[in-house]
């Protein structure tokens, strides 16, 4: 998913910074006002930042000018939201570009819109909705941080779509030709990513119930109370 420096032209890196900094904007706000709330936060804030790094920074070749990778910010998205998840996939994406050479400068604006906001976006609803409609917990946790991943997958080949239209089709045909050369990859290692989350999800329900009840991601005082 991280498009390499330089490969989006004039004036389509310029278009996805411009709409990237006002959410992380907003993120960094909301970020600010939950630690000064709540420092004990920081981490989890951290671990959700750290699986992100991981997860992301394990890539497979896929198309031209990008790569397929689990992104591990649908973990972000359901335990802060999706605002505060594009400041820690923001972080990640930096660090990536200056120290792995994954991704890059005038690209970041579209890899965070794509893996830091619409990924988390979609997480974070998937999740709400599986909850609302008393799913299965761990279905509930999968199924968030697979679709989650797959829209930043999809989103990416919007992104390239638009910079390299086809010469027959345009937009439509090239978007098609992206998504189906990183389904190849990225179906299965959505797959992977939800059941790393929802197992992660297990540990710490598990080890550590306060901190998802603090949370909010289960409900206080019978946790039993979720769906098994």
């Amino acid at each position: 998913m991280h498009i390499a420096e330089g490969f989006l032209p004039h004036p389509w890196w310029e278009i996805w910074f411009g709409l990237s900094i006002p959410v992380v904007a907003y993120g960094i706000w909301k970020l600010k006002k939950a630690i000064r709330e709540d420092p004990a936060l920081k981490p989890t804030l951290a671990l959700a930042g750290a699986f992100a790094f991981v997860l992301s920074a394990l890539k497979i070749p896929s198309v031209t000018g990008s790569c397929s990778h689990p992104t591990g910010t649908g973990l972000g998205a359901i335990m802060f939201g999706p605002a505060i998840t594009s400041v820690l996939g923001s972080i990640v994406l930096l660090f990536q570009a200056l120290l792995l050479a994954h991704g890059g400068i005038t690209t970041l604006g579209a890899n965070i819109f794509s893996m830091g906001i619409v990924g988390p976006i979609i997480a974070w609803f998937v999740y709400v909705a599986c909850v609302k409609s008393r799913m299965n917990f761990y279905a509930t946790i999968f199924l968030a941080a697979f679709l989650g991943d797959m829209a930043t997958y999809v989103t990416t080949s919007v992104q390239l779509a638009l910079a390299f239209p086809a010469a027959t089709g345009g937009v439509i045909a090239s978007f098609k030709a992206f998504l189906a050369i990183f389904s190849i990859t990225q179906i299965p290692l959505a797959i992977i990513e939800g059941i790393v989350t929802a197992s992660l999800f297990k540990y710490i329900k598990d080890l550590r119930p306060d901190i998802l009840i603090k949370l909010k991601v289960i409900e206080a005082p019978v946790s039993e109370g979720i769906v098994q």
